[in-house]
């Protein structure tokens, strides 16, 4: 007993041999656009950093700041702290006032991941400290500023650090728990953009 063969219909043959095409060009085609895009520079919004990411970046592992108070601020890698610096000019009034006050803004969003986080206040003289009433946050730290230290601050265009800073431009910087400078971000930056970068530091260490 023979079983026959159904004969193969070529409409279906078509429609097969058609759809396997177009999963090759989708496949392929998604993979070329992708190329295109990334070496063209384009990221997807999600993924843009809102600060300017730093290449290569500062090596401070050698420095160890002074604590404005004595003693000395450690960077300690294992703790995974991630810090958000300022050196603030030696008058920056009531710039000073309210960068306190978007720090402080942008450390408390960070929730039960606060206290991973010190603000680093690097300032010599009493004009560049937070003001009289500023919030100061449970991990705020004011260190001196070590010429070492200032000089891995990278300044942004009309602006410098620490004593020499055009008065009112405060730079903000975001350091690794190496100790590296990896981020910057220019006089009057936006403060949901530090969090939102901050936020996916957190992530992932």
């Amino acid at each position: 007993m023979t079983t026959d063969t159904p004969p193969i219909d070529p409409n279906a043959r078509n429609r097969n041999r058609g759809m396997l095409i177009a999963i090759v060009v989708l496949f392929f085609g998604s993979m070329l656009v992708a190329g295109i895009l990334r070496f063209s520079g384009w990221t997807p919004e999600g993924r843009k950093n809102h600060g300017v990411l730093l290449d290569p970046p500062a090596d401070l592992r050698s420095v160890v700041p002074s604590l404005a108070d004595g003693g000395e601020y450690q960077w300690n890698p294992d703790a995974r702290t991630w810090r958000i610096a300022v050196a603030p000019p030696a008058d920056c009034g009531a710039a000073c006032g309210t960068l306190a006050e978007q720090l402080d803004t942008v450390w408390r969003l960070f929730g039960k991941d606060a206290d991973r986080v010190h603000l680093l206040w690097v300032c010599g003289t009493a004009g560049c400290m937070p003001p009289d009433g500023a919030p100061r946050p449970r991990t705020l730290h004011l260190l001196q500023p070590d010429p070492r230290l200032l000089a891995a601050l990278p300044p942004v265009e009309g602006a410098t650090t620490g004593d020499h800073a055009t008065h009112g431009a405060v730079p903000v910087y975001v350091i690794d728990p190496n100790g590296f400078v990896i981020l910057r971000y220019a006089p009057g930056f936006d403060p949901v953009g530090l969090r939102a970068d901050m936020a996916k530091l957190l992530k992932l260490i």
